[in-house]
């Protein structure tokens, strides 16, 4: 039997007067190995889920746009659980130069959040580029350019002493490793993201990053965020998907008080088995409610289509404002006008249609660059979100 040594250790140091304990983590892979003898049902059957969600790229109509709204939705999630008080609406409200409803900076994070997303996929499928800590910096980096993490060094790993909970590392509920013993964190952390792991499966590797990078917690802000970022980086770099679409956010924010429990449960007792069990089932769960969703939305869009269409002439307009608003479910006329090269009498006509056909809706209540919501497309991308309807 290997020594067990999945219990980290402590440095005791002194910060402002007050004795502080600092945790170090050991290595990843956990020693002994994570026992999967009662897990490997529940990871056929997270990763089956995970293979028909991928599946569903192959019957969207138009996966980007899918994928341009789940990103979304969860930016807005993964800032919630951190305290942003934005909506999703308030997202689009904002990409649409419109004002939102809250704090320019809950928005601004949750864009961030959109941006460094896409920065890191680029990387990883354009320029080839390998997740590691180099990309990880810049990744945070795009996080935190703006908003209230924007002071807060972005891409660049902590140099003094960080905490979680509590007013003070004296009173914290967990102290990260210290700034001097960050480096050989992030060294053997990076040499297991690089290294082949043939007995461990691609699901329970994203566990085991994900708990690891949380307790090295090796920013100043936007650890979260990105600890929940990598979960997609890695799947899609594994080749487990194609796409970026699974986010397990709302499954985090939904079981909030767990998620902390069981990641301070690794640190305090090194029990990787519980916190496997609930990353899989997380993992199941959020699958396959991913893939009823897109398949919820192709019947939708292809409904209201074939409602539009039966307008007559004016179909072959309005069919384009409908296509449009596929990808900006919250719209006004003048951007509607813009993409589209239509006039403005003629989009705001097709607009008409879709309010009279009860597709669309105006949500601001002005009279100049009105805005109209594609409603039940928004009401099922909200669940689990704040709600669209106290704005409309």
């Amino acid at each position: 039997m290997p020594e067990n040594t999945r219990l980290g250790t402590c440095v005791v140091s002194s910060i402002g007067g007050e004795t502080v304990r600092a945790f170090i983590p050991p290595p990843l892979p956990p020693t002994p190995p994570v026992d999967l003898t009662g897990l490997m049902d529940l990871v056929d059957r997270a990763t089956a889920a995970l293979g028909r969600l991928d599946g569903v790229e192959t019957v969207l109509p138009a996966p980007p746009l899918f994928f341009n709204m789940y990103v979304r939705k969860e930016a807005l999630l993964s800032s919630q659980i951190e305290g942003t008080q934005s909506s999703l609406s308030d997202l689009l409200l904002f990409e649409s130069e419109e004002i939102p409803h809250v704090p320019i900076d809950d928005v601004e994070e949750v864009s961030s959040y959109v941006a460094a997303l896409n920065h890191g996929l680029h990387r990883i499928r354009e320029d080839g580029f390998p997740l590691s800590l180099r990309l990880i910096r810049e990744i945070h980096g795009v996080l935190v350019r703006t908003g209230r993490g924007s002071s807060k060094q972005p891409g660049e790993f902590r140099r003094t002493q960080n905490w979680i909970g509590g007013t003070r590392p004296g009173n914290a509920t967990f102290v990260p490793p210290p700034p001097e013993k960050l480096n050989q964190c992030l060294d053997a952390f990076e040499r297991f993201l690089h290294a082949d792991h043939p007995g461990i499966p691609r699901l329970v590797r994203a566990a085991l990053v994900h708990v690891q990078f949380e307790t090295i917690h090796p920013f100043l802000d936007g650890n979260g965020r990105l600890g929940r970022l990598l979960i997609t980086f890695l799947l899609c770099a594994a080749g487990a998907l194609r796409e970026p679409i699974l986010y397990l956010s709302l499954y985090f924010k939904t079981h909030r008080q767990r998620y902390y429990e069981l990641l301070q449960s690794v640190r305090d007792t090194g029990d990787w088995e519980t916190w496997v069990n609930f990353f899989l089932e997380g993992v199941l769960e959020t699958a396959t409610e991913a893939t009823q969703t897109a398949r919820q939305l192709i019947a939708l869009f292809e409904t209201d289509r074939e409602r539009v269409a039966q307008l007559g002439r004016p179909a072959a307009s309005t069919l384009r404002v409908h296509e449009l608003l596929q990808k900006r479910p919250l719209l006004s006329i003048p951007a509607a006008t813009k993409e589209l090269f239509l006039s403005e009498p003629t989009v705001a006509m097709a607009m008409e249609h879709l309010i009279k056909l009860r597709i669309v809706r105006e949500v601001t209540g002005k009279r100049r660059r009105r805005a109209f919501a594609y409603v039940r497309y928004l009401d099922v991308l909200n669940r689990g979100t704040e709600p669209f309807r106290q704005y409309i």
